[in-house]
């Protein structure tokens, strides 16, 4: 796939991987900076000799012993126990190399470590300018320790260079299906055989062989049933939109690792469909990657503090210039691309869950944005969002998103995942029926008041738009396992004007975190404070949450309003005492849930969208995405966040209409309107 270019490279490649294997032995740096030039050389000679065993066909033959060895020895400095005395560690770095050195030599070696992908995919054009770019900084260090900002000025010179490269193949690989190197493996090698895992050049654990191999277990037709609800809901999307999937060519498939049984039965599916199916990696240049956001295909983290750690690396080159040099080179990529962005017809996505909440650790030596780059990094998103949404528009194409447990959920992990498929294909007619009960009454009210119950301290008045023709006309959207599975729930984006009040949530799992306490205030429809209490010092919690949830927005708009109603879920949450491990995709249709950010309908909000019973749904904007007819830029903030208060903490949902009239949604946790009594039968064993 790479042949005519890695030959072009090639004499690149070898002189530099030849001037490495010098590096790692020489002495012409001083200490303690020899070291850390010895170690990285080092890392990079392991490198060309699993260069040389993928490139000899051993890869293909080895035992899978053998394949172990070589994925532990590839990652084995970054594991939780030898990540204190790895440069990769910015606190490590900077207590051997010095404050002023630590960081930028420990995001160096981070970028470095890309080199394990960058091989198995034999892409040696990203492999070659990393190694020369080790080596023009040795070559500094060799006359004698350079002052920082040389340092600093080299690699800013070559992320921003070498954007033409980085950016534009990270834009080709999530729309180009010649790119099959994942496909390619799924399709071509026996998945009972559990070596392929060891193919992909990820990090391989315990939990990608275990689900592998549980889903080896399992009968063709339940792992085909997995794929089919995925896939038709998927599909199922584009005809709830009013979307014409026909046009379209390719679907990508975003996954963690283990599930490639599924996923096989998935490529078939959408192959009938029309579809060809795009498997690109999660990004690995750090100029590509967002934090907290995977996006593609990965594996479990070796070592979630090392990725905490990393997350803000674009701090030492981020400014005005470059962001506009990478928007400009966005832009160049995809009008490239244009054809193949015409032809995507959106993700499809497979979350996992189950992995206790990673609770990081603030370190003071690894890179942060201060406040110019992050208004910066907020207003390189808008960018980028535009330019896709110029090239792959919001109202063209449609996603699915579906979950599924890992094994470190406990010792119930293969029952629960019985379960999870059991919630994942709960009956499509009976919920419509249901849900649809709840909209009409809602239909008729003016605002919706949410309370919690205990300690929970949730007091919230959700104001909602006025129907002109109710007879045609609805605020909600009754969601019935199309884009988003499992089903359950109901939902609008409110109007912001007269939403106010506290949203509290006990514990919640948000992007690998998990929130306890959390809080948040709102004046008409906007966030005006935030808290939890994962640190000792309040200031860290808000940090916390400024990051993973505001995406370092100052404020975001309460997006959206929705009441969920799969108490199963809820059951098995109770069952198996897992509620605080479940993923929010799950967890926002077990109660009323709040999202912060765009709305449901962003960049597609001018087209109509309409329920089962042929109701448009006319809420599809706020006050703020209706800025988008003034200045785009400031109507988008390219984060929708769901935060759920469970039925356990939930005290009261009560409509309350234009002159008064109020109606018990929920009380008491409990579904009391007249019709959905039936979606109270799986709590009563929790009663």
């Amino acid at each position: 796939m790479f042949q005519q270019e890695n030959d072009m490279i090639m004499e690149r490649f070898l002189l530099s991987m030849e001037r490495i294997r010098q590096i790692e032995l020489e002495e012409t740096v001083a200490e303690p900076f020899r070291d850390y030039f010895n170690k990285t050389a080092g890392f990079i000679v392991m490198i060309g000799e699993y260069h040389k065993f993928l490139e000899e066909g051993k890869q293909r033959t080895a035992s899978i012993e053998e394949l172990k060895e070589w994925n532990h020895k590839l990652y084995d400095d970054i594991l939780p126990g030898h990540y204190d005395t790895s440069y990769a560690n910015p606190q490590y770095a900077e207590s051997r190399l010095s404050e002023e050195y630590g960081q930028i030599l420990a995001y160096l070696y981070k970028e470095i470590r890309g080199d394990i992908v960058f091989v198995q995919e034999h892409r040696l054009s990203d492999v070659t300018i990393l190694n020369e770019l080790l080596i023009e900084i040795y070559n500094r260090f060799e006359e004698e320790k350079p002052e920082i900002e040389s340092v600093k000025e080299i690699i800013y010179w070559f992320v921003s260079d070498y954007t033409d490269h980085t950016v534009s193949f990270r834009v080709r690989e999530g729309l180009d299906p010649s790119l099959s190197f994942a496909v390619d493996i799924i399709k071509n090698h026996d998945l009972n055989d559990l070596r392929y895992l060891y193919y992909f050049g990820e990090y391989i654990s315990d939990s990608e062989r275990k689900v592998a191999e549980y889903l080896n277990s399992l009968s063709e037709d339940k792992v085909r049933l997995m794929a089919d609800t995925y896939t038709q809901g998927y599909q199922k999307g584009f005809k709830v939109m009013g979307r014409d999937l026909s046009k379209k060519r390719t679907v990508q498939i975003r996954y963690e690792l283990g599930f490639e049984r599924m996923i096989k039965f998935a490529i078939e599916n959408f192959e009938k469909m029309g579809l060809e199916v795009i498997l690109c990696r999660a990004a690995v240049w750090a100029v590509n990657t967002n934090a907290g956001r995977k996006a593609g295909y990965f594996s479990k983290s070796p070592n979630r503090q090392y990725d905490y750690d990393h997350r803000y690396d674009n701090a030492l080159f981020l400014n005005k210039a470059f962001k506009d040099r990478k928007s400009t080179v966005l832009k160049v990529a995809y009008e490239s691309c244009k054809e193949l962005a015409e032809g995507f017809a959106g993700p499809a996505v497979i979350e996992t869950f189950g992995r206790e909440g990673f609770q990081p650790l603030n370190k003071p030596e690894a890179n942060r944005l201060d406040s110019k780059q992050e208004k910066l990094a907020l207003e390189m998103s808008n960018e980028t969002s535009r330019i896709v949404n110029q090239y792959v528009p919001g109202d063209e194409t449609s996603f699915t998103i579906i979950a599924f447990p890992v094994p470190e959920i406990g010792d119930d992990f293969e029952e629960i995942f019985d379960e999870t498929i059991a919630i994942n294909t709960l009956d499509y007619e009976t919920y419509k029926g249901l849900q649809q009960t709840i909209i009409d009454t809602l239909d008729q009210s003016e605002y919706v008041e949410v309370s919690g119950k205990g300690k929970n301290k949730t007091r919230l008045t959700v104001a909602l738009h006025s129907l002109k023709n109710p007879e045609k006309e609805t605020n909600f959207e009754n969601c019935v396992a199309d884009v988003n599975i499992p089903l359950g729930e109901v939902f609008t984006s409110p109007k912001l004007t007269g939403t106010k009040g506290v949203l509290f949530v006990s514990t919640v799992y948000i992007a690998d975190f998990q929130f306890k306490d959390l809080t948040m205030k709102f004046e008409n429809g906007m966030i005006t404070d935030y808290s939890c209490s994962n640190f000792e010092d309040p200031e860290e919690g808000k940090s916390l949450i400024k990051q993973v949830i505001l995406k370092n927005h100052q404020t975001l708009p309460m997006g959206e309003f929705a009441i969920g109603t799969n108490t199963t879920a809820y059951s098995m949450a109770q069952k198996f005492n897992i509620l605080d491990k479940l993923p929010i995709l799950i967890v926002e249709k077990m109660g009323p849930h709040f999202a912060v950010g765009d709305t449901c309908y962003s960049w597609s909000e001018d087209s109509p969208v309409y329920n089962p019973n042929g109701k448009e749904i006319i809420a599809r904007d706020n006050e703020v995405s209706l800025l988008r007819k003034e200045d785009v830029s400031k109507a988008y903030f390219s984060c929708h966040t769901d935060i759920t208060i469970p039925y356990s903490e939930l005290d009261k949902i009560e409509a309350v209409s234009a002159d008064g009239t109020r109606v018990l949604i929920i009380d008491n946790g409990r579904f009391v309107l007249k019709g959905t009594e039936t979606l109270n039968l799986p709590l009563t064993d929790f009663e």
